[in-house]
């Protein structure tokens, strides 16, 4: 079983913004946007790292996500199969925010044993507070200007290759990988 944390962080909210996802001090990614909103991050610390455990050759591990977002936890866990039914509508018709992301977060969790724990953030949880690092880290790489280490992923691999752009994405529109 692959246990890893996610998190995301939005300076501004909407500002400048990062994710990060954390397994240990050897396997971690991170990346960001110029502008987006913390759930953004959130959401895309978790597509990257189902598509980076994926294209490790590690989809067929169970794997437990650690998230300090009860929005992540509930919209992929029991939101999304409504959403799906009413063609990515809310109940009340509006169009479902973060859309992209959440069609991208059910392709990536098929046939995939996900399940998730919430954890309190800045309680001093070792791997959710490394992830929350990574992704202020980032979000503040941006606001500043500056490059960080986007980690060394799953062997290299951190899924961010593949990451949804933020909704204002970076001038060349695509999501960044610092």
């Amino acid at each position: 079983m692959i246990t890893a944390a996610v998190d995301g962080s939005s300076l501004k909210n909407p500002g400048p913004a990062g994710w990060a996802w954390y397994v240990d001090r050897t396997c971690w990614a991170a990346g960001g946007w110029p502008l987006a909103t913390n759930n953004r991050g959130e959401l895309t610390a978790l597509l990257a790292l189902l598509r980076a455990t994926a294209a490790a050759g590690r989809a067929d591990e169970r794997l437990l996500v650690l998230a300090d977002s009860q929005y992540v936890i509930d919209s992929v866990t029991k939101w999304m199969p409504g959403w799906k039914r009413r063609g990515w509508r809310k109940a009340d018709g509006k169009a479902v925010l973060n859309a992209d992301l959440m069609r991208a977060l059910d392709e990536a969790m098929q046939g995939r044993d996900v399940s998730f724990q919430w954890v309190k953030g800045h309680d001093g949880h070792p791997l959710n507070e490394a992830a929350d690092e990574r992704a202020r880290s980032a979000a503040m790489a941006f606001q500043m200007r500056h490059t960080m280490n986007g980690g060394p992923g799953f062997g290299g691999i951190t899924g961010a290759e593949t990451a949804v752009p933020a909704s204002d994405p970076s001038p060349d529109g695509q999501a960044t990988l610092l």
